[in-house]
């Protein structure tokens, strides 16, 4: 798949129909940028406003929808919380079903089949491949993401932010801790 990708994007661009540097462009935006970002807004928001936490973990496509973030792989979302005894971990086993409203375009390795079935089979494994290490007490759940269904983790606050706006938190959160690959640090 990657090869027709590389060859596709080659004859058009010898074509002139695609400017090389607008496409690294329009990749960049959505895998740094426009996603993650909107994901990061969801979970500052839920630390700080109680009322919407409960909102987005009742229903977390209406309540990212409040924010206006919606649409293609975003239509049926369900918000996780992590907590000290539990831990969530998103896969999809079949492909690469990923909310793309609130976390941009899904990394390479999101899609790669070691890490869906090692993601089942090895959870707190694949963890520690991202440096990630939980205390033996701490419940490693994983959800497997469907074309219905699809996921995004809430990660626990991190020390040392009370008092922090939205903003600020926002800068925080990472697309790798909305996974449940990655845990935020204390600042």
């Amino acid at each position: 798949m990657a090869l027709r990708v590389e060859a596709l994007e080659s004859l058009l661009v010898e074509k002139g129909y695609v400017d090389p540097a607008a496409l690294d462009t329009i990749i960049t935006t959505y895998e740094r940028d426009v996603g993650p970002r909107n994901g990061a807004h969801v979970v500052a928001l839920s630390w700080v406003d109680p009322e919407y936490r409960q909102r987005l973990l009742t229903d977390a496509t209406a309540a990212i929808a409040e924010l206006g973030y919606g649409g293609r792989q975003g239509e049926h979302m369900v918000a996780l919380e992590n907590t000290p005894d539990e831990h969530h971990l998103v896969v999809c086993t079949l492909c690469s079903c990923y909310p793309w409203p609130v976390l941009g375009l899904p990394p390479t390795w999101y899609k790669s089949a070691p890490y869906r079935s090692r993601a089942v089979l090895d959870p707190r494994g694949v963890l520690a491949d991202f440096g990630v290490t939980l205390p033996e007490g701490t419940r490693i759940t994983v959800h497997d993401s469907t074309a219905e269904v699809r996921y995004l983790v809430v990660p626990m606050r991190p020390p040392g932010t009370d008092g922090w706006d939205v903003e600020a938190l926002a800068a925080l959160v990472t697309r790798d801790s909305m996974i449940g690959t990655g845990v935020l640090a204390a600042p």
